[in-house]
């Protein structure tokens, strides 16, 4: 007779190894089960850091909120290469250089919407935020005849409840997915070499107009970006309209 006992005793490790390989294959299966997938997973209210293009279009976008030493010489680089930026200006801003702002419109450039005083909105109540978008939109409106349809939360800071406030005015919040860091004084071969490798179709490329080397880096970026094929459009005409989603990379993809 067979005895099943001494069997199972014998092959007991066997049979351990082989009850853990299934019960690893059930979980590894539950996890990449869609639907599982699909409840578990948070939502998140994102800006867009960049678009999903099949074309060769790019932008290029300057912050300004406190210098104002370079304005006009970045207007007159871009003018030199037929390039229209997107330039993302605080209320102060406007307030100090009004001339500035005009003369940004003047040229054919976007002015978009930075803030009213570059405060940290995430510590802001969402009335608070609304207020403060709309008094910088009022004063940007005031000189350029446009209002604003583009914001740039200040910093870079965002949390979800910043976003809800910037879409429920039906505007759009716009981050960037190539930092030039110009901001940190890094030389202009360095903000060059950093621009031309990481931007490619759908970015946005993100440098400031009182930055100490972005004149001197300028030309070099606009000059290898349309040597590469890119079409360098304010991002307006850059982001999608419509129906459209946003990956979890920020990356604002059509439907």
């Amino acid at each position: 007779m067979i005895d099943l006992g001494s069997i199972i005793r014998k092959n007991r490790k066997k049979l351990s190894l082989i009850g853990t390989i299934l019960a690893a294959a059930l979980i590894l299966g539950a996890v990449n089960d869609p639907m599982i997938v699909g409840a578990s997973a948070v939502r998140r209210s994102l800006p867009v850091y960049c678009v999903q293009r099949d074309d060769k279009k790019m932008s290029v976008s300057f912050d300004a909120a406190w210098g104002n030493e370079d304005t006009q010489t970045l207007i007159d680089i871009l003018d030199r290469y037929s390039v229209k930026a997107t330039f993302f200006v605080v209320g102060d801003w406007v307030d100090k250089y009004p001339e500035s702002v005009k003369a940004l419109s003047d040229a054919g450039h976007e002015v978009m919407n930075h803030s009213s005083s570059h405060a940290h909105f995430s510590k802001l109540r969402e009335d608070e935020i609304v207020a403060d978008i709309s008094r910088c939109n009022e004063k940007i409106a005031k000189i350029t005849g446009a209002v604003p349809t583009l914001f740039r939360c200040p910093y870079g800071e965002y949390d979800d409840h910043v976003i809800d406030a910037v879409n429920s005015m039906g505007m759009t919040a716009i981050q960037w997915d190539v930092d030039s860091l110009d901001w940190k004084g890094i030389s202009a071969s360095e903000i060059q070499e950093r621009v031309l490798k990481k931007a490619e179709s759908g970015s946005i490329v993100l440098f400031h107009n009182a930055a100490e080397h972005t004149p001197e880096a300028l030309p070099g970026i606009l000059e290898g970006l349309i040597a590469k094929g890119y079409e360098l459009v304010p991002i307006s005409q850059l982001i999608l309209t419509g129906d459209y989603t946003i990956d979890n990379t920020g990356r604002q993809c059509g439907k």
